[in-house]
């Protein structure tokens, strides 16, 4: 009982060294088990409907039919409010933001997908003995370490060691869909993951499923660290934009790549959604990046945080445009939306707030550079409202007060829309720093409308264009960089991949007694490892012990050879001198296409 003890103890530290620690209580892992359970309750629902449906098509009496179709609505009801539920977890943004003390608009992190337990060991063991003719049991431990490692990405570390790990499951599957998958038969091992948006469970028998949710989880990630920075520093706003910036590339690389996920939340349609919403929350960085030192109330710099805001909302408003679009609109959750809707009216309010106050509070004065007011100014419009002109308008006060007003009713105007955004969603009324921050913002483009409201506003005040966006710094997608992640492949001592795999057959190995011949092999070595037989003379003892010309040698007096070299290979039969060698060898069975591939390096059969 002791040794179980202390091997369950290491493994909790080999967890925790790969960037996974399974019992840590955080309020992450909590809302992670909540979601967890509540997908097992979405399972049982959506069964009980399949039922209910069934038996509704096959019921013929009339009484029994009314009766299935009440649980069904039942049933339907429930599930509803199980999809609710999920809701209002994939909108717990406060779980996931900084720790520190901030005054920042929450960002939306995505929830990790989860999955069920797989046992690997019996149709590994299986196809090793039959496939490879190799004894399963020697290869126990690296079963194990696959499961062990699968079992770690179910609860990765926030951090960058916690997307390595998962990178380097990603990566190892490669490997184990080479050495087991082959493409014509399947394996008999399930994999069920649960959609991260409506909770339905989706299995298959093949690894695209699995790879493919383990890429989702590494985005879903990026976007959890992304939120985890503290965004009251110069370097945390930079991890951010870095993180998200990585999380779009990888759902963009999941995107192109698995083509035809049977998860809603891995579809090409909402795979594009959600890179949007991951470039978007980035370039609102920018924007944050730029306030943080603090907004002079200089011209010029009046200028650039306006346009840097009417991007900010621009992006937005094009984010809201995508989620409320079919297929979309139907699985996205209804509280993004409104928080794309929301931070549109926000930032577009900020925006037309900061020309406002460009205007307002600036004169030109002698010793000013006029010209390059009068193009920021031009700037800032596709057109300048009817009758006025830049340089007329920033020499007149009047009219400069006039249309900095005219701003801040737009303002205003944005400003009441957001507000209105939050309250008709119920789960954004839940967020408190959300609605600080908006109704600290309307109060301050309030005060500054009041402070020069005149009783004939109403009527004089004109429609202003909107602003033209513009940013120092365009995101854009990161691609995911797997070379940086070291991964070795578990089952490596099974050989060569090149050789070695699940898609290629052999025969069974083959045992080779032979001697050498006054030091002449009677063949010559070719290729990389594994070393083939070549220019085989068909009188010498290996040819007349069953050796053929292209055979893989894979052992010599049961050292193994498959990765040896040729010079390698040479020097181990040297050693043998002239005493009986056994070798083993294989034949594939397409060898005749494999020697087209073999690099012509070719050592002489002299041994001595």
């Amino acid at each position: 009982m002791h040794q179980i003890l202390v091997a369950d103890a290491q493994k909790l530290f080999n967890y925790k060294d790969m960037g996974c620690n399974p019992l840590a209580q955080t309020g992450r892992s909590k809302l992670q088990n909540q979601r967890a359970a509540l997908n097992q309750q979405i399972l049982k629902a959506v069964r009980m409907r399949t039922g209910a449906e069934n038996l509704l098509k096959a019921a013929t009496n009339h009484k029994v039919r009314e009766q299935v179709r009440l649980e069904l609505s039942f049933v339907n009801s429930d599930l509803q409010m199980l999809k609710e539920e999920l809701e209002g977890l994939n909108i717990s943004v406060g779980v996931y933001q900084s720790t520190e003390e901030t005054f920042t608009i929450p960002l939306i992190p995505l929830g990790l997908k989860e999955t069920k337990d797989v046992d690997f060991s019996v149709v590994l063991k299986d196809f090793i003995l039959e496939h490879y003719s190799e004894d399963s049991y020697l290869y126990e431990d690296e079963i194990a370490d696959l499961m062990d490692l699968r079992q770690a990405c179910r609860t990765p570390s926030r951090d960058e060691a916690g997307v390595e790990l998962l990178m380097s499951y990603f990566l190892q599957l490669g490997f184990v869909e080479s050495r087991f998958f082959p493409p014509t038969r399947q394996m008999g091992i399930l994999f069920t993951w649960y959609d991260s948006l409506t909770g339905v469970p989706v299995s298959q028998q093949n690894l695209l499923l699995e790879k493919a949710s383990i890429l989702f989880n590494i985005g879903a990630l990026y976007t959890q660290i992304g939120t985890r920075c503290n965004r009251q520093t110069q370097a945390g706003l930079e991890g951010a934009m870095d993180a998200f910036q990585k999380a779009a590339g990888v759902l963009n690389y999941l995107k192109e790549t698995f083509t035809h996920t049977p998860s809603y939340d891995m579809s090409p349609a909402m795979l594009s959604v959600l890179v949007k919403m991951m470039l978007v929350q980035a370039q609102e960085t920018v924007f944050e990046k730029i306030c943080l030192p603090g907004i002079q109330n200089e011209f010029f710099m009046l200028v650039k945080v306006a346009q840097e805001a009417a991007k900010v909302g621009e992006v937005y408003q094009q984010l809201h445009a995508a989620m409320s679009q079919a297929p979309v609109k139907e699985n996205i959750p209804y509280s993004w939306a409104s928080v794309a809707c929301v931070k549109a009216h926000h930032y577009g309010a900020l925006a037309h707030y900061f020309v406002a106050t460009l205007l307002i509070d600036h004169q030109l004065k002698p010793g000013t550079d006029e010209d390059h007011q009068e193009k920021c100014l031009s700037q800032l419009y596709d057109h300048m409202p009817e009758g006025l002109t830049p340089l007329a308008t920033l020499k007149n006060a009047n009219q400069r007060r006039h249309l900095g007003k005219s701003h801040l009713r737009k303002a205003i105007a944005h400003h009441e829309e957001s507000v209105r955004g939050v309250s008709l969603c119920k789960k954004l009324r839940n967020i408190e720093l959300l609605q600080e921050v908006l109704s600290v913002a309307h109060q301050r483009s309030q005060l500054k409308y009041t402070q020069h409201q005149e009783d004939d506003d109403l009527m004089n005040l004109i429609d202003v264009p909107d602003i033209i966006s513009k940013t120092e710094r365009e995101v854009e997608i990161t691609v995911p960089q797997f070379s940086t992640v070291t991964a070795t492949d578990f089952f490596r001592k099974l050989g060569p991949l090149s050789v070695f795999s699940a898609n290629k057959r052999w025969t069974p190995p083959r045992s080779i007694h032979f001697t050498v011949e006054e030091g002449d092999l009677g063949f010559t070595l070719r290729g990389n490892s594994p070393v083939q037989v070549h220019f085989l003379d068909p009188y010498c003892a290996a040819a007349l012990a069953g050796a053929k010309e292209g055979d893989y040698i894979v052992s010599i007096q049961n050292v193994d050879c498959k990765w040896l070299t040729v010079s390698e290979v040479m020097k181990l039969l040297k050693s043998f001198g002239e005493d009986d060698i056994e070798m083993k060898v294989v034949s594939l069975l397409d060898s005749t296409s494999s020697m087209v591939r073999l690099t012509p390096l070719v050592v002489n059969s002299k041994v001595g």
